[in-house]
């Protein structure tokens, strides 16, 4: 049952909180950096076009296969394969159980140097939450990226090599910024639910605002009026956030229409 005074009991840890949620902030920001650049390589990855048994799909008389097991291998890449692989079973598994494999299974064995970051964060704590967050946004940006860099029409790559530019250039300079261009209200969209997903890394020792809460419901004996609090922040956090990006979006697409 809800009470006023169990909020006055909140008031003394009102620090950890609000440390709690710079941890968020830096959390999803740190994240996203991290997933974006992931999502980028796994994009280029699945759109590559390296077949190394290309040969096999050639017969004695010099014609190209179409069934069989070496038409098969022939069509194979690997750095496809990796890709997709990769994707879906990060989408097809919890980020619960992808935060616990990194930290226990990967960090367990490394030995992270111990510090704290501008004085309250634990690196070694909230680097492995970072690092786990990060593969797991790579999964789902890799998706948006890929549909972006698509989306450009191709017209615009034979214009490039007409110009004598090579695939990296066209790539670098005429379709990755129209690509990012088109995706960067989904790649803020995606730093929005990092903020609410950011949540469950507290789970590993990370500082964040359900940490606040749980330190509070130890220490007060009060569970559900530091869980309003922390609703309160992750909406102050996320509401105006979904604003700036609408109306980021509304002003991008003004342009488009000029």
């Amino acid at each position: 049952m809800i009470q006023l005074k169990n909020f006055s009991l909140i008031t003394p840890y009102a620090e950890m909180f609000w440390q709690g949620t710079l941890v968020t902030i830096f959390l999803a920001l740190f994240t996203v950096v991290i997933g974006f650049c992931l999502a980028l390589i796994l994009a280029l990855m699945r759109m590559s076009n390296l077949r190394p048994l290309r040969f096999l799909g050639i017969d004695a008389d010099g014609h190209q296969r179409e069934q069989g097991t070496l038409a098969v291998l022939s069509r194979f890449n690997p750095l496809a394969f990796i890709a997709t692989a990769y994707v879906e079973i990060i989408r097809s598994t919890p980020v619960l159980v992808q935060i616990f494999i990194i930290y226990y299974g990967v960090f367990g064995i490394i030995d992270l140097p111990s510090f704290q970051l501008f004085g309250f964060i634990r690196f070694e704590r909230f680097f492995p939450g970072v690092v786990a967050l990060g593969m797991n946004s790579g999964a789902y940006l890799c998706e948006i990226i890929r549909s972006g860099i698509q989306s450009i029409d191709s017209g615009q790559t034979e214009a490039a090599r007409s110009l004598g530019l090579s695939q990296g250039q066209n790539m670098r300079y005429i379709i990755l910024p129209q690509a990012i261009k088109n995706i960067l209200p989904a790649i803020a969209n995606e730093f929005v639910v990092i903020i609410k997903e950011s949540a469950v890394t507290y789970t590993i020792g990370v500082q964040d605002i359900m940490s606040a809460v749980n330190v509070v419901k130890g220490s007060a004996y009060v569970i559900v009026e530091p869980l309003l609090v922390a609703t309160a922040i992750y909406f102050c956090l996320c509401f105006p956030t979904s604003k700036i990006i609408a109306y980021i979006e509304r002003r991008m697409s003004r342009g488009d229409r000029r």
